[in-house]
């Protein structure tokens, strides 16, 4: 690369080694080799591999998660938001999702931030669900049940059963989505 390196560069391309190759390669050496650069350009950055990490997940956090929430809040009031939502989500490619859950499974510090986001998306979930008529209780079950179709997506292994047709997913979001 002849370029400099930015940050979100960077957390991007960690992003990528995670999804490929697991937390293991999160090693200075190799991602530097990958990208054909020398360790300063990202120290330029990030003082160590562990800030590294942490930023990492950070970020993770921001893009699958808080940005997709500050979208949702920025459209109050609007009819469509679960159906919106549904096809985004089970459009976005879960490598990067199913990599930090596998992580979590052994560090206890990435587990910790894992249900944190889990939380954040399934209270979201179900405020929208309130909002569109679901009692509070069975909003709450809904939003769990979703979010449960929206994780095991990934675990599919059969590719004709990973995805379904956009009018597929209105429909769900039609039918989860309505008031009692």
């Amino acid at each position: 690369m002849g370029e400099r390196l930015t940050k979100l560069d960077w957390l991007k391309h960690g992003l990528r080694t995670l999804a490929g190759n697991g937390p293991g390669a999160l090693k200075v050496g190799p991602m530097v080799a990958k990208l054909n650069v020398s360790r300063g350009s990202l120290y330029w950055h990030i003082p160590d591999i562990e800030d590294f990490r942490s930023e990492l997940l950070q970020h993770w956090q921001e893009t699958s998660t808080n940005q997709i929430i500050d979208a949702l809040d920025a459209r109050p009031n609007d009819p469509e938001l679960l159906r919106d939502l549904l096809n985004e989500a089970f459009a976005r490619q879960p490598r990067v999702d199913r990599a930090v859950r596998s992580w979590a499974a052994h560090d206890d510090d990435v587990a910790r931030l894992v249900a944190a986001v889990d939380e954040r998306r399934i209270a979201r979930v179900s405020q929208l669900l309130v909002d569109a008529g679901v009692d509070t209780t069975r909003a709450a079950h809904r939003a769990l049940f979703l979010y449960w179709a929206f994780l095991g997506q990934a675990a599919v292994a059969d590719q004709r059963h990973r995805s379904l047709a956009k009018d597929a997913l209105n429909d769900i979001a039609h039918l989860f989505g309505g008031p009692d």
